[in-house]
């Protein structure tokens, strides 16, 4: 079992301060290129603040709550006080010269979420993976990297896990496609282990797989795999998350995420409830 590893949220903090100051710009109807006056700051300087996607200097923060008109000390103090915390590095800055920044953004939600559901074709998912099956994975992506780089990513790969196995974890819920259960990463042996460790990852009580059976044929995932990730704090939106060859998307309007949503949603249904889904397992791992 990993080690614990407590979570910073400072991702999360960025994002919710991020909102805030928007917010507040938007109320006294000033633009962004105002706003970016203001601070010395260009107007797309000003947006990537607001979305959460860079650091905040608590003078930069306080010169605009005075020009939104923030007076009163208890919120000026509360909002400085998250900006402090939105700037508290998270332990995957340990990885960054092999994390890419656009997946840094996904490890800090990932680690600050209360609710990940994900739906995969071609692979486990990342939080469900063994190191040897992992390996293959890394490999596979990343035929030119050296052996230490691997042994990098895979433990990366395993450090994330942590959350699973900490005191409030979040609920993980997964629908694997057959596909990724029947595709020999590794070979045999791998293959073996990892459909043992599903089995037993699914009797964490944080933790549902279903399986989405070859026999149903066509399902409402026809975009791909995709991951929705729901946090704790109420102000903050719940995010789709789409990973591409070199970047990402993240998804956080309402009609987008609701409509990832409902795929999920139909999806639970129309897969193998998690108990037959775990008879599959058992049987998949009969045949090999």
């Amino acid at each position: 079992m990993p080690a614990t590893q407590p979570g910073s949220g400072s991702t999360v903090r960025r994002i919710l301060l991020g909102s805030q100051l928007r917010r507040l710009r938007e109320a006294k109807g000033i633009s962004r290129e105002e706003a970016g006056y203001e601070i010395r700051a260009s107007e797309s300087k000003i947006s990537r603040m607001e979305l959460g996607r860079v650091s905040f200097k608590e003078r930069d923060v306080a010169d605009l709550l005075t020009m939104y008109g923030v007076g009163d000390e208890t919120e000026r103090a509360a909002l400085l006080g998250l900006a402090a915390e939105a700037n508290a590095q998270g332990w995957w800055h340990n990885y960054n010269d092999i994390l890419p920044s656009w997946f840094q953004v996904y490890v800090g939600l990932e680690e600050a979420a209360s609710v990940i559901r994900t739906y995969e074709v071609q692979f486990v998912p990342g939080l469900l993976q063994t190191p040897e099956y992992a390996r293959a994975v890394v490999i596979a992506g990343q035929p030119s990297a050296s052996a230490a780089e691997v042994d990098r990513r895979v433990g990366l790969r395993m450090q994330r896990q942590s959350i699973l196995y900490r005191d409030k974890p979040p609920r993980l819920w997964v629908v694997l496609d057959e596909a990724a259960l029947r595709r020999p990463i590794g070979g045999r042996e791998v293959m073996r282990d990892q459909v043992r460790h599903l089995i037993e990852m699914a009797a964490l009580p944080n933790v549902t797989i279903q399986i989405m059976p070859f026999r149903f044929g066509a399902h409402a995932a026809e975009g791909g795999p995709f991951l929705l990730l729901r946090f704790p704090e109420s102000d903050l939106p719940d995010v789709v998350y789409l990973e591409q060859l070199t970047s990402a998307l993240y998804l956080d309007k309402r009609d987008e995420v609701d409509a990832y949503t409902e795929v999920m949603d139909r999806l639970s249904v129309d897969g193998m409830p998690p108990d037959k889904s775990v008879d599959l397992l058992q049987r998949i791992l009969k045949e090999n």
